[in-house]
């Protein structure tokens, strides 16, 4: 029984379709990338009738900062970041979550406060909420209503082996009187 579609004349390819192909793509990526739109922008008209928000600043980053961390011939590795106005000043600062990068094991973490000055090219930390020394992996952080809040996973004791921690719980840092104040947390959980 034949078929009632003819044969098709490319349904086998050589290698002159092939480079036909290639070469089509390659003047299409060429092409695009000399055509680009304008770049958008926010902005709206300014005149009599508008009025200018206020100029937002970017959080600080957190690349080449340098966390008060001893971690030998490794590097401190952030783990987690998050931003907010923690200080009410309208500029946001950073809370980086940072341990060494370590092969083996989990590090314990530390979470600094990052704040970056008019024509500054690097942040700086300004405060530690969680030192190393506590030994605690931080599962979660963030800011909310200028407040930082963390979970995080720990030990009851020291003679629990740091492969496993036995306590989860949370914490709290608000900014009064020129330093971070630490709320009691709700309550400890054992894992």
């Amino acid at each position: 029984m034949q078929s009632a579609v003819p044969e098709l004349a490319h349904t086998h390819t050589r290698p002159i379709h092939w480079l036909a192909t290639a070469t089509a793509l390659a003047g299409v990526v060429a092409l695009s990338s000399v055509l680009q739109p304008n770049p958008a922008t926010a902005a709206q008209p300014t005149g009599p009738d508008t009025k200018s928000a206020p100029v937002t600043t970017a959080a600080p980053a957190t690349t080449g900062v340098d966390f008060p961390l001893e971690c030998g011939p490794v590097k401190a590795l952030v783990q987690k970041k998050a931003s907010g106005d923690l200080d009410g000043d309208g500029r946001p600062e950073t809370v980086a979550v940072v341990h060494c990068d370590s092969a083996m094991g989990t590090p314990p973490d530390a979470v600094y406060v990052l704040t970056q000055g008019a024509g500054a090219t690097t942040a700086r930390v300004v405060a530690t909420l969680v030192e190393p020394r506590d030994r605690l992996t931080v599962t979660g952080i963030s800011v909310e209503d200028g407040a930082v809040l963390a979970t995080y996973l720990g030990y009851s004791s020291a003679d629990v082996p740091s492969c496993c921690p036995d306590v989860k719980d949370s914490a709290k840092w608000q900014w009064k009187d020129k330093r971070f104040i630490r709320s009691t947390p709700a309550g400890v959980h054992s894992v």
